[in-house]
């Protein structure tokens, strides 16, 4: 029996708003302009829900939603081994040699790496990924943060003056004097 897909509020039924780029609202304006937003109907949560229209901007070759698993071992897998990500499918196999984590959600992953590289506050990036418990985000996400030893040592540069042989380090604006070592 095949599943009937709905329409439904993200994982654990909440809504997340994220900062969208410049860059990224420029590359959606332009797809919008090329493949304009289809029209689809579903049922809203159950199969026997209330219909519900919403414009979609991706889907399918016959303008109907696509189904994630469809997706990620069809176009997404074409576009990994395009990329160079994954190895070309085999002759023959029936499916790409790809791991499941290298789906689609896999750039929920790599959205996470990338702002936790830029230094974004957990509790930020927990909101984003509409985690309730920024504790969680730390659990999940911890073995993607970069190594902090520059950026201790960058930071205790700048608050004491002459750290750096032959450099005198300007006075830091953001020292709180309370905490200062010299208090």
């Amino acid at each position: 029996m095949a599943k009937t897909m709905v329409f439904a509020l993200p994982k654990g039924g909440k809504v997340r708003q994220v900062p969208l780029p410049d860059g990224l609202a420029r590359a959606l304006k332009a797809h919008m302009k090329k493949f304009p937003p289809t029209r689809v109907t579903l049922p809203w949560r159950l199969a026997d829900g209330d219909d519900h229209k919403t414009n979609l901007l991706f889907t399918d070759d016959s303008s109907k939603p696509y189904h994630r698993s469809v997706f990620n071992a069809g176009d997404w897998k074409l576009a990994l081994v395009a990329s160079g990500v994954i190895p070309p499918r085999e002759k023959g196999a029936k499916y790409s040699q790809a791991a499941p984590d290298d789906g689609m959600h896999a750039l929920r992953h790599a959205y996470a790496s990338v702002l936790l590289d830029a230094g974004e506050p957990i509790k930020a990036l927990a909101a984003y990924l509409g985690h309730s418990d920024p504790g969680f985000t730390l659990r999940t996400y911890t073995h993607l943060m970069p190594t902090s030893e520059s950026r201790t040592r960058s930071a205790i540069d700048r608050v004491l003056p002459g750290a750096k042989a032959g450099h005198s380090a300007p006075k830091s604006e953001g020292m709180c004097p309370t905490c200062a070592l010299a208090a």
